[in-house]
């Protein structure tokens, strides 16, 4: 790959932030945007949009039994039971506010989507790093972003935070009509179990003139295919292209 398309990875300093509830909204029927707010945002940093936290969970009794982040990772103090975690993008952070957004999928399991969709003010999270970012180059011709529910957030903060100068073609698979979301440029919905589907439209989706850069988020088994669809079928140089399993089937 040319340093004209060369992708820069940072690294930030990882730190645990307890934060709390200040805001929530329910964007449709099976997305929850919680806005969480604290003193120790002062210095959050999220400089990718598809960057990632670790969200830790209160336990069953309502504690918030936080890891101290060593060298080797999470340590967590004995005798307790450790707060689950889970690992979501940040979706905008607002700086002279200091408050964080995190867009919740609810899929009816798991303890993200359980403390989501009964999240209130005043609740109480644990945030975990981003503990760095990879940062795309914006001299590419054209970006296309591909992705299902769980990709919105990131998607989302492509559109907003890029010039709209930029040309970027939008693919999305979403449940159900209803999950469709107000975004900052047009985008191609797809609806799961419908024709055409996602995987089609990527398959004859026409290749744009020049340098592409292809970013795809979906279930991991998917993800996989949809770069090999790509890079071996296509005939994409595979470091133009970035999948990344979101979830596992």
């Amino acid at each position: 790959m040319s340093d004209r398309h060369a992708i820069v990875r940072v690294r930030h300093p990882l730190k645990m932030r307890p934060l709390q509830v200040v805001r929530v909204v329910r964007l449709t029927p099976h997305m929850v945007r919680v806005t969480l707010a604290g003193d120790d945002l002062h210095d959050f940093v999220s400089a990718s949009p598809d960057d990632h936290v670790k969200l830790f969970f209160p336990v069953a009794d309502g504690a918030l039994n936080l890891p101290t982040l060593g060298p080797e990772g999470p340590v967590y103090p004995e005798g307790v039971e450790p707060s689950p975690s889970r690992d979501y993008t940040p979706r905008r952070y607002d700086a002279a506010r200091q408050e964080l957004e995190i867009d919740f999928v609810l899929h009816g399991e798991g303890p993200a989507s359980t403390w989501a969709e009964h999240a209130a003010v005043g609740d109480r999270l644990g945030v975990g790093g981003p503990r760095g970012s990879m940062i795309v180059p914006r001299d590419y011709d054209h970006y296309v972003l591909v992705g299902d529910a769980t990709a919105l957030p990131a998607i989302g903060r492509w559109l907003e935070e890029w010039p709209e100068t930029i040309p970027m073609t939008v693919l999305v698979e979403v449940p159900s009509n209803e999950e469709r979301q107000v975004l900052q440029r047009d985008v191609r919905w797809f609806v799961a179990g419908e024709s055409p589907g996602l995987d089609e439209a990527l398959a004859s989706l026409p290749l744009p003139p020049g340098d592409t850069f292809w970013w795809v988020a979906t279930e991991s088994g998917r993800a996989r295919a949809m770069r090999s669809l790509l890079v071996e079928r296509r005939g994409i140089d595979k470091d133009f292209v970035k999948a990344t399993g979101y979830w596992q089937a």
